[in-house]
């Protein structure tokens, strides 16, 4: 199941507010021209920003999300409706084979059980073609980005379009590496609603990604830093073996 603040009627509309300008989106734009990519499939798509942007350039995009509400969101962006939306895991996606699968932001996280996360590595591979790439960020567990967590604040009131003022605010629940939950609650000042959202990441380190990737037909390329985190997250280029 999705957490909430994805899946959730009241917090998917308001999730792009709250996430701000995705100044992380143009370098998968780069790596997809570098990568010749004609056809893309966007791996946990949300509210579509990057598919959007992706299909904007003349791509054939498919975003595929197990979050209805996200994905009601996303068709909203896209009204003239040029990029294929798929509600279900990757192994849902049924259409022709990708030269480029994306995982952005905490997807690849998102994951817990090995079997969960290899199921995803096989659904993305038989998505790709031959030769195809596979792309994706993750953060650096030596970084240990939840103690930043702990001590910010993370208190924000936005005044946002249609829905009105909304309080965030965020909290560490517990930390269980390699496991660190979280806790997003969100209230609505228009009728004093609450909704909580539940969220746990699993960081993997360097070595542990190769070694799952390898194991499921993908051959490693190269490792990035993401340019909007230096030193906190690792970009994974890997190619479709066989």
């Amino acid at each position: 199941m999705p957490d909430a603040i994805f899946a959730h009627a009241r917090l998917a509309p308001i999730y792009d507010a709250f996430d701000g300008d995705r100044d992380d989106l143009t370098a998968y734009l780069g790596i997809a021209d570098e990568l010749g990519a004609d056809r893309v499939l966007d791996v946990g798509c949300g509210t579509g920003s990057l598919a959007v942007l992706l299909a904007a350039t003349g791509r054939t995009v498919v975003g595929v999300d197990p979050a209805e509400a996200s994905l009601d969101v996303a068709r909203g962006k896209d009204p003239a409706a040029r990029v294929t939306w798929v509600h279900g895991e990757v192994g849902s996606v049924t259409a022709p084979r990708v030269e480029l699968a994306l995982m952005t932001g905490n997807v690849a996280q998102v994951f817990l059980a090995d079997e969960d996360w290899g199921r995803t590595l096989t659904g993305v591979r038989t998505a790709l073609r031959p030769g195809g790439h596979l792309v994706f960020e993750t953060r650096r567990p030596e970084r240990r980005a939840w103690e930043d967590w702990q001590t910010d604040d993370a208190h924000t009131v936005l005044d946002i379009p249609g829905v009105g003022r909304v309080e965030q605010r965020r909290e560490v629940t517990d930390i269980r590496l390699p496991y660190v939950s979280f806790r997003h609650t969100y209230r609505f000042m228009t009728d004093g609603a609450v909704v909580t959202s539940d969220s746990t990441l699993r960081f993997r380190d360097r070595d542990e990604v190769e070694d799952s990737l390898a194991a499921h037909g993908f051959q490693v390329h190269e490792v990035r830093e993401a340019p909007d985190r230096p030193g906190r997250e690792y970009v994974f280029i890997a190619q479709r073996t066989g």
